[in-house]
């Protein structure tokens, strides 16, 4: 299969208890998915699945793959490969080796083993793991049997971007990691994104995918731009906690609650996010 449109790697809200919401966190699913989601990410970094014990991460996904069933569209599941071994999960989302450095031969070996035993899409996110990868190995993964696509978060478009769009093989896709640079991403031929900002706001997201996917540039650019500087907003403190606390105030999770190291974002944050949120929707129906 090939991936298309917007995934959402939905944030785990917690209750005022500080227990998973898991009420909270199916009403977010589906709402996301009626503003046009094509589907969901759960134990996504975005989902703090590093604080979550192994009983409230396999009641995460228990309630996303509930959703996803009913719905009948994808999901993606990060965290822990068992909880992948099920009939609704379409793939597991699986970062490069962090840490240890394994280099480049390392990383496909390691992605061969892996991707033998469930369908995969590969998160690149140097920045976090410490790990850079050529042009030359982000196509080799490509081209491993059982990687469908790739969370691309590298920061920015350059030259080995372009050469991945360039080769990249059929039946792979390409999804914006960043949300800041999804829309030019989009725009050189990526399939869609994992967008972490499509929390707040789904609907603009998959707008900005379907006006570059349908030649509207005009819009393209519009919407880009304006969900460019919702999206910074949203990451100018350690994500989800900005995300967190723009769901919050408009009601869709209890608390704005994170866990350590993490802690919640300044209110002065959340205020400027809430703004540009009202921007990037007035750009919704723009021609």
């Amino acid at each position: 299969m090939t991936l298309n449109g917007i995934l959402v790697p939905l944030i785990t809200p917690f209750d005022t208890d500080g227990t998973v919401a898991l009420g909270a966190l199916e009403r977010l699913a589906h709402r996301v998915l009626d503003e046009g989601a094509a589907g969901l990410v759960a134990l996504g970094t975005t989902g703090e699945p590093g604080s979550l014990t192994a009983a409230e991460q396999e009641a995460v996904v228990e309630v996303t793959a509930a959703v996803s069933r009913e719905r009948g569209t994808t999901l993606l599941v990060g965290a822990r490969p068992d909880l992948v071994a099920r009939p609704e999960v379409t793939a597991a989302l699986v970062t490069v080796p962090a840490f240890v450095r394994p280099g480049e031969a390392g990383v496909i070996a390691h992605f061969e083993t892996v991707a033998a035993t469930m369908p995969v899409v590969i998160y690149h996110v140097p920045y976090r793991t410490g790990q850079q990868l050529s042009a030359q190995t982000l196509l080799r993964l490509a081209a491993i049997p059982g990687v469908i696509g790739m969370k691309y978060s590298a920061g920015a478009i350059d030259e080995t971007t372009a050469a991945l769009v360039a080769g990249m093989p059929d039946g792979f896709a390409l999804l914006g990691g960043d949300d800041a640079v999804l829309s030019p991403l989009l725009a050189i031929g990526a399939h869609g994104g994992i967008a972490a900002s499509a929390n707040v706001d789904a609907r603009s997201f998959v707008d900005l995918h379907t006006a570059w996917r349908d030649g509207d540039i005009e819009r393209a650019r519009t919407l880009g731009n304006r969900l460019t500087a919702l999206s910074r907003s949203l990451f100018a403190e350690p994500n989800p906690t900005v995300i967190k606390g723009t769901l919050h105030d408009q009601e869709h999770i209890p608390t704005t609650s994170v866990r350590l190291p993490l802690l919640p974002a300044a209110p002065a944050s959340i205020r400027h996010a809430l703004d540009r949120l009202t921007l990037s929707g007035s750009a919704r129906g723009t021609r």
